[in-house]
Order: structure tokens, then sequence, then C-alpha cells
């Protein structure tokens, strides 16, 4: 493949780091999986930070990346950008080389020369450089490989580059194209440098110093070395485009966004970029685990969405398209990336019901904002707070207000709007996912110690060393005779938490004292640490000890682990290849299964996915355990969560349909503890089914001898129920709708009979702008006082009607107005009801039509109606 192509520039790279030394490490996720202080991914380097803080240790001291990165919300945001520019995206890959105290300066600047001129062949005196000014050794280094090159030495931080205020820091050397003297923009550095002639291409960050709390800098003993070069830039350089959006990155999408629209623009057309980037954002998100919601990642992930649809509407686009370019996406960069390929019916039907709900919120926001151009006569400014509200509330983005106000003549207050906007960034600010770093404690000990060595698979107790003992204050100690308390042994047959899994309880003896252990963690990628507490005596480091677990309830958590392997086959049988799972949790008491699907789940289809699950169980298929690549299990199929990150040497559990030519029914990444048959699991049923989120559905499940409790737990209710009814079970349903519907129509009759006694005490008023009935009730729900308005009016000659009801249970008071059609030009139910909310100290709102308030002010009640009563002139 030409070296001129997106994914041949990439196999370039990653193949020239390796022959000269580094290892090829896989895009880590979107989702920082070590740095929760990060919103997304935004640079190579973020997967390797703990390695250059030192906290982390790996088996290569080079390393080369093609990574995926995300620049959207948080400290890093082109949200805004992208459309306008040639260079800006949300989505980008960064093409990195690392070095970790291995080589430094020299080697770095010589394999960023010699691939940019030798492998992929860019004119040498096309190509400038920047150093941080006091960088003389970096300079010396460009001279002696550039030979004349142009080197502009810079003294702000954009070539100083640091981790944050302490830590690892040092100054950078940035490579530029030069585009030629055809191009506006001057040199980096010049008043002109923002313009397109000089292009970035390679930032290589030479990390030397460490920077300190105080102040002061001191060499760092390790040097290492961190580049970044963006994909998109230089294959815009190597394809000859002034705009990264003409390059094969984007063309096919593009060209697919034209051919649905029907609209032939130029390539560079806002929209179109917009699109395209956006769809690469919110594809690459969703096969990482992110799924649209109102905070955090999901809140981006629904913004970006949003503002790709609100593009698709500036181009004639009135129906969900998003989910259509998914599949172009991920066909342009699934041989890179596979698993989009994995994630390929997830990330359609995630984009698919975004699109419906935006669609409808979209059609709200125009009728809101609607109502709001009745106050808003022609010349006027709307409130920026009306307009945030539909940006914020209905996904109505500022410049769609905008422009739909032009037409009227209107324009926004936007420094109202922005002042609410920045409200709101300071209550959504991202201040960090909530999950916690590793604690020094347990780096340490990993440090220390190495990988726990489970034995768990095969057996359910050893004999081991105690290794370490960590006190309830999280310092290690040497003994530990009483309270809560945190041991680390060489080996151990307690499965930690994870991948869903509830950790193993149990019992570690030595000679001098026992030890329960309450819980099982992991920590640091292989460290096992058992939680408990003294049960007897006391303990010391470096004694031999019996480790011994819970065999029973082991047995239970085993069942249900295979149980949830089972339940997601049996649902992609059922439901569609959509299906992957998106969360589990299980003990031994029950399972529970989280996945995608955008509907409920039928008592039938519930039904059906329990009789191939136990069909599976009664089969008594045999469970198959391999260790395999990561790459080699997931092009074999197997399943992954997604989202979750994989160490490059995986476990994978496969059940097999022995006397049926090996059928494979589940084959799947774990690393969790499974029976040795399905056999085992006994019984499987379903308890529970509902919605945990847009487009994700829970499952609740047991087995065994759950089961048969639960079984007989409805048996206790069945024959209790029998004998109210004095009848036999097929007759119970019969007999309850019976009930049922005796009960609806006597509760029907009450309701009638209050509604006729309250509009008995309805008191008309005649006022110069209309015929105005007022009623105060007590104790009446927002239902029924809505049904009363609505007899009201069906009765009465056109007029307003004014209803209080004061609740004595919550002691709160409801006042609605209601206004008939033929009125509804002259008089607002909403600015109505304000004149009386203050008097009951309350809020409420609505429409020309019908509103309602609260409050808790009785004493009030008459006060506030005859107010209304006095603006019906």
């Amino acid at each position: 493949m030409s070296k001129a192509t997106s994914f041949g520039i990439r196999r370039s790279f990653l193949e020239f780091f390796s022959r000269n030394g580094h290892q090829v490490v896989a895009s880590s996720s979107v989702v920082p999986q070590n740095d929760p202080s990060l919103l997304f991914t935004n640079a190579g380097m973020v997967q390797f930070k703990n390695v250059f803080t030192g906290l982390e240790t790996r088996d290569y001291r080079r390393a080369t990346t093609s990574q995926k990165c995300i620049r959207a919300g948080g400290k890093h945001n082109d949200l805004d950008q992208v459309g306008f520019t040639a260079r800006h995206h949300t989505f980008f890959e960064m093409l990195g080389n690392f070095s970790f105290g291995d080589y430094f300066k020299e080697e770095a600047l010589h394999f960023a020369w010699s691939f940019l001129t030798e492998e992929l062949g860019l004119p040498m005196n096309r190509l400038i450089v920047t150093v941080y000014h006091s960088d003389e050794e970096a300079q010396s280094i460009w001279r002696k490989i550039a030979g004349n090159i142009t080197i502009i030495p810079i003294s702000t931080t954009d070539n100083f580059w640091s981790m944050g205020d302490t830590g690892p820091c040092g100054p950078c050397s940035e490579v530029f194209y030069d585009h030629g003297e055809n191009v506006p923009g001057g040199i980096p550095g010049s008043p002109d440098q923002d313009g397109d002639r000089y292009m970035e291409i390679w930032n290589i960050v030479f990390m030397q110093f460490e920077q300190m709390q105080n102040g002061e800098r001191v060499s760092l003993q390790k040097k290492s070395i961190d580049t970044g070069m963006g994909l998109e830039r230089v294959s815009a350089i190597m394809q000859g485009m002034l705009d990264n959006y003409l390059t094969d990155l984007f063309r096919e999408i593009i060209s697919e966004v034209k051919s649905i629209s029907g609209t032939n623009f130029v390539d560079t057309y806002p929209s179109y970029k917009v699109i395209a980037d956006h769809i690469r954002s919110v594809s690459f998100l969703i096969a990482d685990g992110v799924l649209p919601s109102n905070e955090g990642r999901g809140y981006v992930l629904r913004r970006i969405l949003r503002r790709a649809m609100r593009h698709g509407h500036l181009i004639n686009l009135r129906d969900p398209f998003l989910f259509k370019l998914s599949d172009s996406l991920v066909n342009t960069m699934k041989d890179a990336y596979p698993e989009l390929e994995k994630a390929r019916g997830m990330i359609s039907n995630t984009i698919y019901q975004e699109e419906e709900k935006f669609l409808i919120t979209l059609d709200r926001g125009l009728k809101i904002l609607q109502n709001d151009l009745k106050d808003t006569p022609a010349g006027s400014v709307l409130d920026g707070s009306r307009a945030f509200k539909l940006y914020d509330t209905y996904g109505f983005p500022l410049d769609l207000t905008q422009d739909i106000l032009k037409s009227e003549n209107i324009e926004v207050d936007v420094a109202g709007f922005e002042v609410a906007l920045q409200e709101q960034k300071q209550r959504t600010r991202w201040a960090g996912s909530g999950e916690k770093t590793e604690k020094k404690i347990w780096l340490n000990l990993r440090e220390k110690h190495g990988v726990t060595d489970f034995v768990g698979y095969d057996a359910d107790h050893c004999n081991s060393e105690v290794l370490s003992l960590v006190g309830e204050n999280e310092e290690e100690v040497s003994r530990i005779s009483q309270g809560r308390a945190f041991i680390v042994t060489r080996s151990t047959p307690f499965y930690a938490e994870c991948g869903g899994q509830c950790g193993d309880t149990g019992l570690i003896k030595v000679s001098t004292g026992t030890f329960k252990v309450t819980d099982t963690k992991k920590y640091c990628d292989g460290l096992i640490v058992h939680v408990g507490e003294v049960d007897s005596g006391y303990l010391e480091m470096y004694t031999q000890a019996h480790l011994a677990l819970e065999r029973e309830r082991r047995e239970k958590i085993r069942a249900n682990h295979t149980a949830t392997h089972l339940l997601q086959s049996a649902l992609r049988n059922v439901l569609g290849d959509h299906v992957v799972q998106r969360g589990s949790f299980l003990n031994d008491d029950r399972l529970r299964f989280d996945f995608s699907h955008s509907s409920a789940l039928s008592a039938d289809v519930i039904k059906e996915v329990e009789t191939i699950v136990n069909y599976w169980i009664r089969r008594d298929m045999q469970l198959l355990f391999r260790i395999m690549t990561k790459d080699e299990a997931i092009s074999a199929g197997a399943m992954a969560l997604f989202g979750e990150k994989y160490a490059d040497v995986v476990r994978t559990v496969s059940i097999i349909d022995i006397d049926r030519n090996n059928e494979t029914v589940s084959f799947e990444l774990c690393g969790g503890t499974h029976v040795a048959t399905t056999g085992h699991l006994g019984m499987f049923k379903i308890i529970s089914e509902a919605s945990i989120g847009s487009g994700i559905r829970r499952i609740e499940a047991i087995t065994g001898a759950k089961v048969l409790e639960y079984i007989r737990q409805m048996d206790d209710v069945i024959c209790s129920l029998e004998g109210k009814f004095h009848c036999c079970m097929a007759e119970l349903p019969g007999k309850i709708d019976d009930l049922l519907l005796d009960f609806k129509r006597k509760n029907r009759e009450i309701l009638l009979n209050r509604q006729m006694m309250a509009l008995e005490r309805v008191h008309e008023v005649s006022q110069p702008g209309g015929n105005v009935y007022t009623l105060i009730v007590s104790d009446y729900g927002a239902d029924e006082l809505r049904s009363i308005g609505d007899v009201l009016h069906s009765q009465k000659p056109a007029g307003v009607s004014i209803i209080a009801n004061h609740d004595r249970g919550s002691d709160k008071v409801f006042l609605m107005v209601r206004i008939s059609p033929d009125l509804q030009e002259k008089y607002h139910a909403g600015h109505l009801l304000q004149h009386g909310l203050p008097f009951i100290g309350g809020k409420g709102g609505g429409n020309a039509a019908s509103a309602m308030g609260g409050g808790f002010c009785q004493d009030g009640i008459s006060t506030a109606i005859s107010t209304i009563v006095a603006q019906i002139l």
C-alpha cells in the first residue's frame, strides 16, 4: 500500500520504529485507564504516564503507538472549532515513539529526521524546526543531523512541556512543514504564525527535569522521550492537501454525506466537515464503552452527536442519518482498529436511538422558541437565559436559535447566554471520574513482590508465605493482632474482585492465629490483597500460612459466572448481534447482567431466553479454557467487554457441545472462575428485567438452589391467593382481572362524584375581559384538577378558570389557570399564573392554554385568586 495513504503512513511509522528496537504497543482506550483526572485520552503518552513517573515498569524501554485521541470537553476542547478550520478535530490519531530512560535527544531527533526525509521522502528544504530558546544542545544536534535547516528558538511554553505543576518536564522541539510562499502565514514565533503556511507536524519532548514543589528544577536520573505526530496532518502533506478533510481519512464519509443529503457543496463545506469528524469521535467513544448521558463523558458524547445532527439539519437531513455513516467509518478504519468491527451493531444502534430522541427535542425546542417569540417583537432581543434554556434543556445550539431569529429580525442576548453557559460549566466541570488512583502502598508492594501467583482455577486451598501485612491505616506493619487489615501472600486460591465477579472469602491460618478474609482485591495489575480482620491470635510477616476459601460459596459464584456467558449468548440468539455486555456483577446470591438493547423484553422473549439457557444447562456442555494473545483471541471471534482493559495475553472461556460436533455456544475473554460443565448450574431463572439508561437493559437472574427457593416462594404466594379467591391456580388470572376491573369501575365512580361535588362549588365572576370561574378545594390530585378544568370549559361559556387546591397531607397548595381557546390570543395562562404565585410562596409555569404551580402558603390562596381575577380586564 502507498505510503501516501493514511493506512500506509500509519503502518510505515510503526514498522520504522519497530525496526529501530521499539515495542509496537496497541492504542489504549479513549477512556483513560490510569488517569481518572482526564476526561479522555488526548495524547499518546497517557497510557505510559505511570511509566514516565516511575510508578510502573514494563518489559521494554522503547515503545511506539498509533493512539486514538479525543479532544472535546474538559481542558482540551476543540469541539467548537471543528468545521471552520483546516485542522481541528474532536477525534485524531497521534503517532508516537517513546523512550523510558533509554535513548535521548540525539537519537530522538535522528529518528524524526530519518522518518520524515527518508521513509516519507519529504523535501528537506520544506522542513523547519523550533527549539526552546536555552536548549543549545538540541540546536547543535539539529545542525549535525540536518545541516543548514532553519532553527527558530522559542522562549514561550510552546516549547517547554510539563506534566503538571510538579513532576517530569523539559524542553521540546517541533518540526514544521512549509506549504510554500503562496500560502498565507509566517514562521513560528512571528505575528503571522497562525496562518496555514507553516504547519506543525511533530512535537518531540525531552523529559530531562523534575519540577519540585519549591520551584526548583532538578535533572532526572533517567531522561526520557515523548513524541507525537498527528496522522491527519502528515496525511494531508503526503496527499498534497492544505485541508485535513480532503484526505482519504474523510473522503468516503463526506462523499456519503453528499449522497444522502442530495447536496453537492465543496468538500470543505463546514457542515460536511463537522459531520465527518463527529461520526469518527462518537463511533470510537461508543466502541470504547461510552454511552450518551447527561453527565461526564456521556454528556460530551451527546453534545457531539447533537452538533452533528444540527449540521445535518442545515443540509436538509430531517431523518436519522448518522447511524448510516457509522458503517462507512467502520469500513474505513476497521483494519487499524478491529474493535470498531466488533462494535459495529452497537455503534449504529446507539447513534440511531439518540437521533430519534433529538428529532423529538428539536421539534419541541422549535415550538418553545416560537412561543417565546410571541413576547419578543421584531427588532428586539431575545433574553440570553431563554436561549440557554433551549440549548441546555433541549439541545438547541445557539447558532440554530440565531439562524431562526434572523428571519424575524430578532437578535439573541449572547452575553446573557454566555453568563448562563459559564455558570453551567462551573456546575458540570470535569473534576475526575471519581475512580481512585492506585495508592502508593500497593504500588510499592507490587514493585517489591511482583504479581501474586493465583492458583484458584484448580484449587480452593494452598500453603503459601505471608509477604506483607498492612494495617487499617494502610501502612505496612510486621505484625497484626486485631482489627481490619490486609494480607499479601506469595500465592493464593482467593479470586480478587474483577470483571464483575466478587472477591472470595475464607480463612488464612498460621501457627499463631487466624485471619478471616471478608473480601479479596486486586491492585496494580496483579497484586492480590486479602481484606479482613484477625479472628484469633496474631499473624507476622514471612510466616507460612494455609489459605482456604469458602468452597460452597465459590461453587455458587462459579455457576453464576458461567450463567452470565450463557445468558449473553442466548440474548444474542434471540435479539440479535447488537446485544453486547455493558457491565455485570455476580456473587453467590445472584447475577446481574447489563446489555445493549433499546426496548423492554416481553414476557415471551424472557421465557425464550430462559428456555435456551436451561436447555444448554441440561446438555451438560463442557467448558474449555485457553491462554492466547489478545489479538489471536479477538481474531478467533472471542467476545470482549467494550471499554475493558485487557493484557496482551488473555484467558479465554469456551462452552462447547461435544455431542453436536463441538458446536461453540459461547467464546469470551474472561479471567473469572467457572464450573467444569454447564450441568453444575442446575437451573436458571430471570427474576427481573429493566432499563438502567439510554439503550441499556439490566437482567437479574439466579441459578441452582436459589431457583428452587424462588419457586417455593411463588408456590406459597399462589397457595395464599387460591385460599383468598377460593379457586385453583388456573382460575387465578381471571379472578384477579375481574377484581381489578371492579376496582377501576368503583374508582371511576368515586372520582366522578368528587368531580361533581367540586363543580357544584364553582364561583362565577363576570369581568370586562371575559367570564372567570374560581374554585377552591382540598385534597384533589393534579390529574383531578386538570379533569375538573376540562369539564368546566365544556359546560361553561368561554372564559378563564382558576382552581386552587390545598393538600392537607403535605400542606402544599396548588394553583391552576386554564384559558378557553378563543381567549388565548388575549390572555396567557402562564403569565396570569405568575401574578398569583407570590401569594402562595410558589413556583410554576405553563403555556398559553394551561399553567400550574405549587407553594406552601395556604393563607394566600384567596389573595392569589383575586389578584389573577383582577388581570381579566
